[in-house]
């Protein structure tokens, strides 16, 4: 009789959870079936299309992405598209560093496979991009070798391509990884080099981002009073001119905050870590700015309020204890000592204990990245062997027994040791890399530098021309521009060309006609045509050659073909058995008459003279129907 009355009391409650339930698992199948409809509506379009979706709904449907975005790779592979396939790949690895739900792994190696395609299509602009969002997510698994040749090789691609933001942005994200290397002489020399472009382009935002960098690398080097003066500065900019960088502000504040703990200045530390948490929660609630408060419980720690800094340290720490993030051992060593300061050693003790464990953790963690996966491959395939020879070894002596498992281990060990060096050497190799490509890009600066400063002599030279009026003096004016031009050219070609060390001669000689030509306003009037292959020389040979021609079509444009008669000049020079190298100016001007003084000063012909003999050669000259001025240089005896 009980029994009947429970039941008949529970039916009602019972009715209510199954119609729950009912309803939930309703909703579920309906919205499943609504996101299949979605999917197949999304598919049935053309690929840029898909690609177009995606892009637009990275950052909330996380349940049918994967599929759309598999399937859309699929279809760009058919069309044989690289860029299009490499935007499948790039939107697929954006997927996957917003939402965080995977290793930093596939991310990366998404972007590799958008940076493959992207080389094979040939567009410089997206190859630079991606190969700066590789350096991100190096940077970010503190890979910095890596990270460091991919923004080497952005600042390449983006120097071709004469992207100045894209240049500044590489520089900035330098100065990031040298940030995590603590090398704050470094990342300052390269944020000074990327704020000035931002600054010129109104890059407000990557501007802000810059002094970000300031303020950490300022930190680093222990000029805390720096810092902060680049946190107002920041704070400054984004107020003014890029409000919507919300979190730039945030950090900023953060940022400030550390900046006033290395001065001791304890309280306007809270006030400014508060603040960093206040704007956050704004922006995105209290759970999701939980973390900030780690910080604001470090500066209730300076200022001796324990239990304050306990419970603000505990509730920022939740989210560094779901991903065992390297933070969190920093800040369970911080709880115990507020916990050891209150006379609680129990507390003290567990948390000191935690840090120990989440530290091991780690280790353990950057241990196994480190493991080569043909080590993990052979020991796994191996153990199935081992398992089936052990019935037969079972009936062997014991004697047979223990010299192969000796030599079993033997094996293993060579096999540690050759990894070991293996990964080693290959650190080496990255950093030596990574230390070549910055020397390079010094040098290009260098030889950057020399060619502005060049321009600028030129320009002097010019504004001082412009105001003579004696003819002779105005003309040797213009000839001392073309020979300071001449040389601007060839450390132009130094900083843009891949071999540093060496000048493509065929290209120099057409900039240095086209500049020249530009000078006499002969454009129209006199052709000059570079009859000659391809042909590299050294700076100390490419110099001297180039004054000489310089000289010559000097020479031949102001002489050569008078009352603005038109005509041709031909430029050849080749070498000769890879030790003689011949150089030939030819005109069909007027040529040399006899019984006919030379004009002007003489000096050309003299400069011409003293370079030839400086590159150990001889000079030759014929006048009949125009001009031949010939050369011969011995490369191995050049002084």
């Amino acid at each position: 009789m009980k029994t009947s009355i429970l039941t008949r009391k529970s039916s009602p409650l019972l009715f209510v959870l199954l119609s729950l339930l009912f309803a939930t698992l309703t909703k579920a199948q309906k919205s499943e079936r609504f996101s299949e409809e979605v999917k197949q509506s999304v598919l049935a379009q053309r690929p840029d299309s898909i690609l177009a979706w995606l892009n637009k709904h990275y950052d909330h449907e996380i349940g049918i992405y994967p599929d759309v975005a598999k399937a859309g790779i699929e279809r760009a592979t058919k069309t044989k598209n690289n860029e299009l396939i490499g935007d499948f790949y790039s939107a697929f690895a954006e997927w996957y560093g917003y939402h965080g739900l995977y290793s930093r792994d596939s991310v990366i190696k998404h972007s590799l496979l958008a940076l493959k395609n992207y080389e094979l299509s040939g567009n410089k602009q997206k190859t630079a991009q991606t190969h700066r969002s590789v350096a991100y997510d190096y940077i970010n698994e503190r890979q910095i070798p890596e990270a460091q040749s991919h923004i080497f090789n952005a600042i390449e691609l983006f120097e071709k391509v004469e992207d100045q933001e894209g240049i500044a942005s590489s520089y900035r994200m330098l100065a990031n990884s040298y940030i995590v290397t603590k090398d704050a002489e470094k990342a300052l020399k390269y944020l000074d080099l990327a704020a000035p472009i931002f600054r010129e382009t109104e890059s407000y935002p990557s501007l802000s981002y810059t002094y970000l960098g300031y303020i950490n690398a300022y930190i680093l080097a222990g000029q805390h009073k720096k810092a902060l003066e680049a946190a107002d500065k920041c704070l400054r900019i984004v107020k003014e001119k890029v409000p919507n960088e919300v979190f730039v502000e945030v950090r900023a504040w953060n940022f400030k905050g550390d900046a006033y703990l290395g001065l001791n200045k304890n309280e306007e530390a809270l006030k400014a870590y508060q603040k960093a948490y206040d704007l956050c929660v704004i922006q995105i609630g209290e759970e999701r700015s939980a973390t900030w408060l780690t910080q604001v419980g470090w500066a209730y720690q300076k200022l001796g309020k324990y239990q304050l800094a306990i419970d603000n340290l505990l509730a920022g720490i939740k989210a560094y204890e779901e991903k065992d993030n390297e933070n969190i051992v920093a800040n369970y060593q911080k709880i115990a000592e507020c916990y050891e300061a209150l006379g609680d050693y129990k507390n003290a003790l567990i948390y000191t204990q935690k840090a120990d464990a989440a530290q091991q953790r780690l280790y353990a963690s950057k241990i196994e990245s480190l493991e080569n996966e043909a080590v993990i491959k052979y020991e796994t395939g191996k153990k199935d062997e081992a398992l089936a020879a052990q019935s037969e070894l079972l009936a062997q002596k014991n004697r047979t027994q223990t010299v192969t498992f000796t030599a079993l281990g033997i094996l293993v060990l060579l096999l540690a040791g050759l990894y070991y060096s293996f990964r080693k050497n290959q650190k080496a190799k990255n950093e030596i890399a990574a230390k070549n490509a910055e020397n390079e890009l010094l040098l290009k600066e260098i030889h950057h530098r020399v060619k502005n400063n060049l321009e600028m002599v030129k320009s002097l030279i010019a504004l001082q021309s412009a105001r003579l009026e004696d003819s002779v003096t105005k003309d040797a004016m213009i000839a001392s521009q073309n020979r300071v031009q001449s040389m601007g050219i060839i450390h132009q070609k130094l900083y843009q060309g891949k071999n540093l060390g060496s000048i493509e001669m065929k290209d120099y000689f057409i900039n240095l006609s086209e500049e020249i030509l530009d000078s006499f306003n002969a454009d129209e009037k006199v052709k000059i045509e570079c009859a000659m292959d391809t042909l590299e020389l050294d700076v100390d040979t490419a110099v001297p050659i180039g004054l000489i021609v310089n000289e010559l079509l000097t020479n031949a444009l102001k002489y050569a073909f008078p009352d603005r008669k038109e005509g041709e000049i031909m430029i050849s020079l080749s070498k000769d058995g890879g030790k003689i190298l011949k150089l030939n100016v030819t005109d069909n001007g007027v040529g040399k008459q006899k019984d006919v003084k030379p004009k002007g000063t003489g000096f050309g012909s003299q400069l011409i003279q003293l370079l030839t003999q400086q590159l150990n050669g001889t000079m030759k000259e014929e006048s009949h129907k125009g001009t031949v001025v010939s050369f011969e240089f011995k490369l191995d005896q050049a002084a």
